[in-house]
């Protein structure tokens, strides 16, 4: 780049790139939701048979094609908007430099140079000679980037004033100043130019139809480039608060233009999504992003995983001596399950919960399913992960029910916790077929795993200790009130919410509580215990909070002797306050199933009444 390249170039070329860019995005997004929400949800209601089967597949290698297509274009638009962004200010700082120099009479070089007419009081008889001032562009202090305004170090700065006092031409100082603010400019551009370049190059695709688990890591790599690159122009974006509560993030979010929403979207996926207060569709959007990354990741690395070597080395005559050995342990399987064992057990159990968020999106219209949003997405969590998955828009439902599962709860698991919500959708939604409705799967606290087995199931020492939810409840406090902040922007009112904690959920829900937390209903089922004794020391109002205990269920039993609760006061107690729903179902994990038939438990309708607000169609245990 040079004094000629920069005043000739348009910035505003690489604008209009960006945004063709942004438009090949958007019409991918559109075409992707299109085929997943509509072509693929209506296949799946009216066709059946292998053909219908084989077209489901290519509607997904489809979907999964714009989805790249998505990703890689935002990518390109905001890197070009950026690299415009920045050329855009040094452009204009050449242009200022270069007209205030013209305006003193000035003559601005083919190089940059800035020559100057003879000026001054006379030396010798002679007016002081004119001549020419060659910038010279330089760090700051520090050595790091340009000053913005285009100055000088301190030690070049205080050189040129002294050589310009003992210039008896007035103009020297001047013109000086005017080259090394083109020489700024020029170095500027340069360097935004020397920067994207490479990262621009980088930003390539497989010349074929297939998006594999590589071309996914590849983009999550082409971010990081792009973040590095992209330092200066997010510096003059408004960054996102601090710890911000959900009221502050949906006000940040509210107040960027839509090319900086583009941006973060596509420069920070892990963090909008994460954010509450946000609308779904933008969480939605961000979050499938970082899970098609990590999946890609991790079958990547699982695959560079070596095969698992035989433990026994069968018996075998040694081709040298001619004896028979018996069979042996294989050191080499005691060095593979050392070295390997754990993390292919964790790959494959956070791939398998990958596979099935990735399945509930493929039932939207099977069962008239909803589309689903992912709200959350997380492989951490100490080792277990985070899901936050709904059905159906939380933004604009009238009913919104939130199900917070317990004990054993993760990534891996997450599968039964996606099904149970969605059959709570499927009832909630019977009832009210008119209105919409919302049942969501939040798991996004480090629930208790280790189990030792029991007649009806795992019994969990972890979920004796109330840490656990102590840590949690905080975090889907701010949900909740996130959800009420992204569907008041969306809807009038913040339509009517439930929270149904499943055992050691419910412990979860009540922290959420004591941190202010303010639902319309609370329901649990299988409670050891909400660290209260009476639903109204936790801030539930009277008549809306419910309580289901199946029979068979000793999770309740044995939470009485837990930490769990107080005073040997359990939820469904009637020290408690609760309204005990009658149940049908058996044991600590059936709450939510469905009869031989396919009809509805009456456990699984009872709590969708209370979801949708039939509170008089609710069956009570006269017990």
């Amino acid at each position: 780049m040079d004094y000629k390249t920069l005043s000739a170039l348009r910035p505003a070329d690489f604008s209009d790139a960006a945004n063709s860019y942004r438009s090949a995005s958007n019409v991918a997004q559109v075409n992707r939701e299109r085929i997943e929400r509509d072509i693929s949800a209506k296949l799946r209601t009216k066709v059946e048979g292998k053909a219908a089967t084989a077209a489901q597949a290519q509607l997904t290698a489809l979907g999964k094609n714009f989805h790249y297509i998505q990703v890689e274009c935002g990518l390109i638009s905001t890197s070009l908007h950026a690299l415009s962004t920045e050329l855009t200010t040094a452009k204009k700082k050449l242009t200022t430099a270069v007209s205030e120099a013209h305006a003193e009479k000035f003559t601005v070089n083919a190089d940059g140079s800035v020559t100057y007419p003879a000026a001054g009081e006379k030396v010798d008889g002679k007016v002081p000679a004119g001549g020419t001032a060659r910038g010279r562009s330089s760090a700051n202090s520090s050595g790091g980037p340009i000053d913005p305004g285009g100055q000088t170090n301190d030690v070049a700065k205080s050189l040129e004033r002294q050589a310009a006092r003992l210039d008896p031409n007035p103009h020297s100082g001047p013109a000086q100043e005017y080259a090394n603010r083109i020489a700024n400019a020029v170095k500027e551009a340069t360097e935004a130019d020397n920067r994207w370049a490479p990262k621009l190059r980088k930003l390539l695709a497989d010349d074929d139809l297939t998006v594999s688990n590589r071309d996914w890591v590849d983009t999550k790599k082409d971010r990081g480039g792009v973040t590095k690159a992209a330092a200066p122009y997010l510096e003059q974006l408004k960054n996102p608060p601090k710890d911000g509560s959900p009221s502050e993030n949906s006000a940040w979010w509210k107040n960027l233009t839509p090319q900086e929403r583009d941006s973060y979207i596509s420069l920070m996926p892990a963090t909008i999504g994460a954010m509450d207060g946000l609308p779904a569709v933008t969480r939605d959007e961000s979050n499938r992003v970082v899970l098609e990354q990590k999946r890609g990741q991790y079958q990547l690395e699982l695959s560079s995983i070596p095969p698992e070597p035989k433990q026994i080395i069968p018996a075998h005559k040694d081709p040298v001596t001619g004896i028979w050995t018996g069979n042996l342990r294989n050191p080499e399987w005691f060095e593979w399950r050392k070295d390997h064992a754990d993390r292919k057990a964790e790959l494959e159990s956070a791939l398998g919960g990958m596979k099935r968020i990735q399945q509930r999106f493929d039932d939207t219209g099977k069962d008239d399913l909803p589309e689903a949003y992912l709200l959350g997405f997380d492989t951490k969590g100490e080792g277990h992960g985070k899901v936050i998955l709904a059905n159906g828009n939380p933004d604009k439902a009238d009913h919104t029910a939130v199900y917070v599962p317990g004990t054993g709860s993760s990534l891996g698991g997450i599968g039964g916790d996606i099904d149970r919500a969605s059959e709570l959708w499927r009832e909630s939604n019977s009832i009210k077929p008119k209105d919409q409705v919302s049942v969501i799967t939040w798991l996004d606290y480090d629930a208790p795993q280790s189990a030792i087995p029991v007649a009806d199931g795992p019994l969990v020492p972890e979920a004796r200790d109330g840490s656990y939810a102590i840590k949690g409840g905080p975090i889907l406090d701010e949900f909740l009130k996130g959800a009420k902040v992204a569907h008041s922007n969306e809807s009038e009112g913040s339509g009517h919410t439930t929270v149904v904690g499943h055992s050691y959920g419910s412990t979860v829900v009540a922290e959420a509580a004591k941190n202010g937390a303010r639902p319309d209903d609370v329901i649990v089922a299988g409670s050891p215990g909400m660290q209260a004794k009476h639903h109204t020391d936790l801030g539930i109002k009277d008549d809306h909070m419910w309580a289901m205990v199946a029979e068979g269920d000793i999770v309740p039993s044995v939470g009485r002797l837990s930490a769990l609760q107080e005073g040997g006061i359990v939820p469904s107690d009637t020290q408690f306050g609760s309204a005990n729903m009658a149940t049908d179902t058996i044991g600590h994990s059936d709450y939510w199933k469905r009869r031989e038939d396919g009809q509805a438990s009456l456990s699984l309708q009872n709590q969708a009444r209370v979801i949708v607000g039939e509170y008089e169609e609710v069956e009570i245990n006269q017990k």
